[in-house]
Formats: C-alpha cells, sequence, structure tokens
C-alpha cells in the first residue's frame, strides 16, 4: 500500500532554525561581544558584572523549565541555594579547587530536583506553583535550623577559590571572577541550547503547548518533565555554586522566596522561552536596580516599580519579542516590491 506522505503533519510545528542548532547568527555571537567589551571598557563594575553573568545562567536554568517544558514554578531559588551551599561546604571542607566544586554544586542541585520533581510534577497550574514555593520555604528553615552544616543564619564565610587552572588567581579587581564566570555561561549556554534544540527539547516544547496530545502519542511526559527539572535544578546549582566561589560567602538569603521572584521577573521582562531572554532582562533588571539605588537611596524601589510597569504594559511577551515585531514591520515596510518576469519581458 502505497502512502501519501505529502498529506501528513506534524505534532508539533518545527520552529525556524530548531534542527541546525550549529548555525551562527549575528544575533548569537553579539551577546558575547558586548560582555568581552565590558570587560575591557568597564574595569571598576568587574563585580556587578560577574554578579550578573551569575543571575543569567540562573535565568537560563529557569527557561529551561518555565519557557520550554511550562513548568511554573517560584520556587527556584532552592537549587541555587542548595548549589551555593554544596560548594562552599566542599570549598571549606574538603578542596577549594573551583571546578570540582561546581560539579558537586550541579550534582546535588540536581538529584534535589530529581526527587521532589518526581513528587512535586505529578501536579500542575495552581497547586504546583504553591509546591515548589512551599519546597523553597522548607529548605530555607532548614537550612536556618542546621547550623552545624549550613552556619544558620550567620551563613557560611571564609571559602578560599584556588587559582584557574593553577595559574590564574581571584583577585580583588574581579576580572577573573568575570572571566570565569562568563567561560561558564557560555558553556552552559551552548550545552542548553543543543539540549532546546535537540528531539528532547522539541518533545517537552509539545509538551507545554499540550500534554494530553504528547501523551496520547506516545510520549512519557512525567519522565520528560521530570529529566527537563532535573537538568533546570542542575544549571541553578552551578549558578549558585558560582556565587559562592565568586563572592565567599552563603548566606540563607539564597534560598528566599524574594530571589525565586526577582529572578523570574528579570526573564519576563527579556522574554520567557527565547534562550536570550535572560541576556536581555537580567543585565538591564540589575543595572536598573543599581543606578535607582544610586540616585535616590530611599525611594529606589518606586522608580523600579514604575519601569517595570511600563514594560510589561508595552512589552507583555518580554523586551525581544517586542524587538522582534518592531523588526518584522520595519522588514515588511521597507521591502521591495516584487516584480512579475513575465511583464518584465513584453
Amino acid at each position: 500500500m502505497k502512502i501519501n506522505t505529502s498529506t501528513i503533519r506534524p505534532i508539533l510545528p518545527l520552529p525556524a532554525g530548531a534542527l541546525p542548532f550549529y548555525r551562527v547568527r549575528f544575533a548569537d555571537v553579539l551577546p558575547w561581544v558586548v560582555a568581552l567589551a565590558a570587560f575591557f571598557t568597564f574595569d571598576t563594575y568587574m563585580s556587578i558584572g560577574s554578579q550578573i553573568l551569575i543571575m543569567v545562567i540562573f535565568g537560563i536554568s529557569l527557561d529551561l523549565a518555565l519557557g520550554f517544558a511550562g513548568i511554573n514554578t517560584l520556587g527556584h531559588a532552592a537549587f541555587f541555594g542548595i548549589g551555593a551551599y554544596a560548594a562552599g561546604y566542599f570549598s571549606l571542607h574538603v578542596s577549594p579547587e573551583p571546578f570540582s566544586g561546581l560539579l558537586v554544586a550541579a550534582g546535588l542541585a540536581a538529584f534535589v530536583g530529581l526527587l521532589s520533581g518526581w513528587l512535586l510534577l505529578r501536579t500542575s497550574g495552581l497547586a504546583l506553583l504553591m509546591l515548589t514555593m512551599v519546597t523553597t520555604v522548607v529548605l530555607h528553615e532548614l537550612a536556618n535550623t542546621w547550623r552545624s552544616v549550613t552556619g544558620g543564619a550567620d551563613g557560611l564565610s571564609g571559602m578560599e577559590t584556588a587559582p584557574l587552572f593553577g595559574l590564574f588567581s581571584f583577585d580583588l579587581y574581579g576580572k577573573t571572577a568575570y572571566l570565569y564566570a562568563l567561560g561558564v555561561l557560555f558553556v552552559v549556554f551552548v550545552a542548553v541550547r543543543i539540549i532546546a534544540n535537540s528531539p528532547f527539547g522539541l518533545s517537552i516544547r509539545g509538551i507545554r503547548e499540550n500534554a494530553k496530545r504528547m501523551l496520547l502519542v506516545g510520549t512519557p511526559v512525567h519522565a520528560k518533565l521530570i529529566l527537563a527539572y532535573t537538568l533546570s535544578a542542575a544549571i541553578a546549582g552551578i549558578a549558585g555554586g558560582l556565587s559562592a566561589q565568586i563572592t565567599r560567602t552563603v548566606s540563607l538569603d539564597l534560598l528566599s522566596f524574594q530571589l525565586s521572584g526577582n529572578i523570574l521577573i528579570m526573564l519576563i521582562i527579556g522574554g520567557v522561552g527565547r534562550l536570550y531572554g535572560a541576556f536581555i532582562g537580567i543585565p538591564l533588571y540589575m543595572l536598573l536596580l543599581d543606578r535607582a539605588a544610586a540616585i535616590d537611596p530611599f525611594h529606589w524601589m518606586f522608580f523600579v516599580g514604575i519601569a517595570l510597569i511600563v514594560l510589561v504594559r508595552f512589552a507583555p511577551g518580554g523586551l525581544l519579542a517586542l524587538g522582534g515585531s518592531v523588526f518584522d514591520r520595519l522588514r515588511t515596510h521597507f521591502r521591495p516590491l516584487s516584480v512579475n518576469p513575465a511583464k518584465e519581458q513584453k
């Protein structure tokens, strides 16, 4: 029997440029050029620059869960804090070597993500939001009471970070820390981009769009979501471990609900489910906080709130969506008129 394949439609339409993830475009190079230019231009801002890079890694981890798999969470700071405590404890009691510390942070965060995902991802919607938030609160209280390991309210301090590759020491100016964070961000971004454009990435996008339909075609929805949540937790743990190694302190604030809310706001500003949303929203939000606090130390949150209201009002899909819409309109407006070859020959 001959089958007419032209009538078969894919279950999930492939996004433009999904499979050829190896293609490098101008937009792929631009963030890294800007980051390197900032390193050579703003010597005195290396500290805040390192924190921005760390939060971008954290935002990418949340985007993998929320933007690609559709997992609604308000407790992603749990994995960030676990990674920070794991890297800090490892540095204090085992070894100050940075790369092995990041592996420990990623491994422990992934383990907690696997366990919590197996339990929590049986729910969805508002119930899932509440459960993820409660998970963060429980871990926060556990860290506060388990003083022998976490230091309680005092946190962990006095960690040492060995020179990178035994050659590059972490100085007071933060240049080594900035390049270290930038290198980790590059590796994480490439890995997440490959994951997002792989068959697994396309399947979790399908689950995000219609979980029931994916289940009907034989996709193990629960297992896929657990894996996506675990990978997201591991990347968040890397961000937390990086924070502990660079700042050499770990506090209870890294397990707070406020951090989960802030990273969600930053990602929404840039654009959810676009990979580059974290590159836009997080630097803009953190620099806005820094400048507003410098201008008015007492009412700076008011100005930040006004700016966020304006952004959400005029760019509900994030700044990347707004920029893409403007670019499409300009391209359509300035597109040259098509010429009919037949008329031209006459």
